[in-house]
């Protein structure tokens, strides 16, 4: 592997490990308020199984998605959802004025009074719900990056798919233990909230070029899904976005303590 590769993979997967962070912020706090109610050696355990199971879930759908990625049909599918979920988030705050933070916080705490296995079960279906778009948005973004050596797994280039996989792993990490800091920096810039969710409707439209360059559509001519053009104003929105989310609020001073006593329900 030349060093241009090298380097074109670790910016990839830089992205990634950033965007798992963002999104995985709110998740974190989430999982931790879910838990919150059981006593301390159960709710370790419960975010245990929990974070395993999401461990298993995303690398079993990597190897499902491997060999489904370049049906036409799996990735208009994929944008349509990406879109929805960024669309969702912008329509909500800042259409409709109804976004709340404590949402999904409301939601988790009426997990209060279950049982051990109960509470388990939930986290687990947080955590599978949280791995679909992070997932669906890693497949998109490294899908465009140049064929390697490594032999394919499914139907994706071997380095394309150790990249899906690390950063998938990365956002399991991110969950457990790096939340604390990037919910700090989502409080202290919350721009960058918003800008994570149009990175993703981004990604979105990425895959949209992607179905409309298949073959089978072929709408878009097939190779420019995979053109420099097409990779420099990728990357050139998707860092202007970042930028902007960066700059668009002014940094907010913030109290930690109620923070670090829901993210400590993580540790």
């Amino acid at each position: 592997m030349d060093w241009s590769l090298l380097l074109e993979y670790s910016w990839v997967l830089l992205i990634l490990i950033v965007l798992e962070g963002i999104l995985a912020a709110d998740n974190a706090m989430v999982l931790a308020i879910m838990v919150k109610h059981l006593p301390e050696k159960e709710r370790k355990k419960a975010l245990f199984y929990g974070l395993l199971g999401a461990f298993i879930f995303r690398v079993g759908s990597l190897f499902i998605i491997s060999f489904l990625v370049d049906v036409w049909q799996i990735q208009a599918i994929g944008a349509l959802y990406l879109l929805f979920i960024a669309g969702n988030h912008v329509v909500r705050k800042f259409i409709l004025k109804q976004y709340k933070k404590k949402d999904k916080a409301e939601k988790a705490e009426k997990t209060e009074g279950a049982g051990f296995w109960t509470t388990v079960l939930k986290v687990e279906l947080a955590d599978i719900a949280f791995a679909v778009d992070s997932i669906l948005a890693a497949v998109a973004i490294a899908m465009a990056l140049p064929e390697t050596p490594i032999p394919q797994i499914g139907g994706i280039d071997g380095g394309q798919f150790l990249v899906i996989l690390f950063g998938g792993l990365i956002g399991v990490i991110i969950m457990r233990f790096a939340a604390t800091y990037f919910v700090k920096l989502i409080k202290r810039r919350p721009g960058l909230e918003t800008a994570a969710f149009l990175i993703v409707g981004w990604v979105g439209i990425k895959l949209v070029v992607f179905t409309l360059s298949h073959e089978d559509v072929a709408i878009l001519p097939h190779d420019f899904a995979h053109s420099t053009l097409w990779k420099i104003i990728f990357y050139s929105v998707l860092v202007l976005i970042a930028v902007i989310g960066w700059f668009s609020t002014k940094e907010v001073p913030i109290e930690d303590r109620e923070t670090e006593e829901m993210i400590n329900e993580m540790k």
